[in-house]
């Protein structure tokens, strides 16, 4: 097996590299989005029922998951998926997108999630260039993958997904991994400050919640691994995309105003891009201000 120095000298290596271990955890985190949000309500179901003195005999039955247990299955039939058709992206393929035992379509969203963090894993070391920050971003990257999912299938942002990653951010920018830690540390102060006190102040004027909890977290996560200077571009660029998308919800598929419409993908995919294209949105914003 190479070592890491043979990776750094050896780009090509070190894509391919990128690239299957990506693909691994692409499938890692199909598991994460479906059941951690089903995870979750569990949590939250068990705390209502002690809360509430609830009998034990009366209480919810339903068996307990985790990212663990129970084994991958097939929802039509139960079937358990073997090792041999979880390969990623490859098993999709040769089961041309159905189950092995009862012929059941299988949603490409798997596949898909999986070449998307791979894509995704492979331009971030591209664009950062080989070294151990670009692998170290990797975490950044599967985790906003993750988080941009489970906000748009149930508008959830977990705590123990946003949390982890601000500190991670912290840590890893107390040395210096992608800027220095005051940058870092007040990255993740006014990340969280800023949509705080856009929460209270929309809701002092309107009486409604505009946004929630987890989206001030996950910013004060993104100042933390990218500094408070990229915060401006982050808001600004989420909040042109959110407004486009939805305007156009609202226009062409007529999505009401009072439907809610999900922040955090907005958030990661601004993220993504000032990880990437940091310093250039950074002259760039400093150049229209005239400074």
């Amino acid at each position: 097996m190479p070592s890491f120095d043979e990776l750094m000298a050896h780009p090509w290596l070190l894509y391919v590299a990128v690239t299957v271990f990506s693909l691994c955890i692409g499938s890692f985190l199909n598991v994460l989005i479906l059941r951690l949000p089903r995870m979750m309500h569990q949590d939250w179901r068990c705390q209502c029922e002690a809360f509430l003195d609830i009998p034990e005999q009366q209480r919810s039955k339903e068996p307990r998951i985790s990212l663990a247990k129970p084994a991958s299955t097939c929802p039509s039939c139960g079937h358990r998926i073997r090792a041999w058709e979880n390969i990623p992206v490859v098993s999709y393929l040769f089961l041309r997108g159905t189950c092995a035992a009862c012929q059941a379509r299988i949603s490409p969203r798997y596949p898909l999630i999986e070449l998307t963090t791979a894509v995704l894993s492979v331009l971030t070391v591209a664009l950062l260039g080989p070294s151990p920050a670009a692998l170290w971003a990797l975490l950044l990257v599967w985790t906003l993958i993750a988080l941009t999912v489970i906000d748009f299938d149930t508008q959830l942002l977990p705590d123990s997904l946003t949390l982890p990653l601000m500190w991670l951010g912290l840590v890893l920018n107390h040395f210096g991994v992608l800027t220095d830690f005051d940058s870092a540390f007040w990255g993740a102060v006014a990340g969280y400050l800023s949509l705080w006190s856009i929460y209270w102040l929309f809701k002092l004027v309107t009486g409604k919640e505009g946004m929630g909890h987890g989206d001030f977290k996950l910013l004060a996560a993104l100042g933390a691994w990218l500094g408070w200077q990229q915060l401006p571009a982050v808001i600004l660029l989420s909040s042109m995309v959110g407004a486009v998308v939805g305007i156009g919800l609202m226009v062409f598929r007529q999505h009401g105003r009072e439907v809610p419409i999900p922040f955090g993908p907005y958030l990661a995919a601004a993220g993504l891009l000032c990880l990437w294209f940091g310093p250039a949105i950074q002259q760039a914003w400093l150049r229209y201000l005239g400074l």
